[in-house]
């Protein structure tokens, strides 16, 4: 119950739906003429509000810090010897991002976008760190599959051995996972996959359930400025999207440091 109290809150305070019903609230309070200006302030501010987290220089302006919290592990030549802090890590754990059940598509066809950086990047990483396992998460959203044994799919069909693969599918949430994964590794080092802007909150969760953790980060959306052009200024709706995850992170970061789940 309280996971899904939790998923309804921060949806409502995200960028589309709080702007949309402060519209709404606006546009009746309108209809009241002691009441009217303020509705037409409601209206303006959240249609201003909606533009801004709509620009493009302002979406990459919230999710870049995040993005860059941590640096990608970087391509390896064959024989190229591996960083010492990669070495140690025996597990590599893939945190889930959505998925689907389309029927007569592959496993890589059912992932999200982001569901489908990550695996690709742990399959990339199971190859550098030939005998680390992979451990992929993620509950049944409600559709009988759950999204571990996609991940476990999606991994065994680009290359990676189904006895290197264990699966968390109980966990509901990136919490859970950690403390579901500590009791699996113990102290030993894993190398945490996941989206960039999601890797500062998710790192913070590890190590708050004291597990020794190297930031892999993938799925990265925002890039570094080579020059400015005036596309930079566009409003999209992938804009949008972008603002509504770094908002979403934020508020996920400041509710585990209320409760005492993170460490830095």
């Amino acid at each position: 119950m309280a996971f899904w109290l939790k998923k309804i809150v921060t949806l409502g305070l995200m960028p589309l739906p709080l702007c949309l019903g402060m519209l709404a609230v606006g546009l009746w309070l309108t209809r009241f003429p002691h009441r009217a200006r303020l509705g037409r302030i409601f209206a303006g501010t959240s249609l201003l509000l909606l533009a801004l987290l709509s620009n493009h220089f302002v979406a990459r302006t919230l999710l870049r810090p995040l993005e860059t919290r941590y640096v990608a592990v970087p391509d390896f030549n064959p024989g190229e010897p591996l960083p010492a802090s990669l070495i140690p890590c025996k597990f590599i754990v893939v945190l889930g991002a959505g998925y689907g059940t389309t029927a007569d598509r592959p496993a890589t066809g059912q992932l999200t976008a982001p569901a489908l950086a990550r695996i690709t990047e742990a399959v990339r990483l199971s190859s550098l760190l030939p005998e680390a396992r992979i451990i992929v998460c993620g509950p049944d959203l409600g559709n009988g599959v759950t999204h571990a044994s996609q991940l476990a799919r999606a991994a065994i069909s680009l290359g990676v051995a189904s006895h290197r693969i264990t699966w968390i599918d109980q966990a509901n949430d990136t919490e859970a996972e950690a403390a579901a994964i500590r009791q699996i590794v113990g102290d030993q080092r894993v190398a945490l996959v996941t989206s960039a802007s999601h890797m500062p909150r998710a790192s913070a969760l590890f190590r708050g359930k004291g597990l020794s953790v190297l930031p892999c980060p993938t799925g990265f959306v925002t890039q570094e400025y080579d020059t400015f052009t005036v596309s930079q200024l566009a409003f999209d709706p992938d804009s949008l999207r972008s603002s509504s995850a770094a908002l979403h992170e934020r508020l996920g970061m400041m509710w585990s440091a209320l409760r005492g789940k993170t460490a830095d």
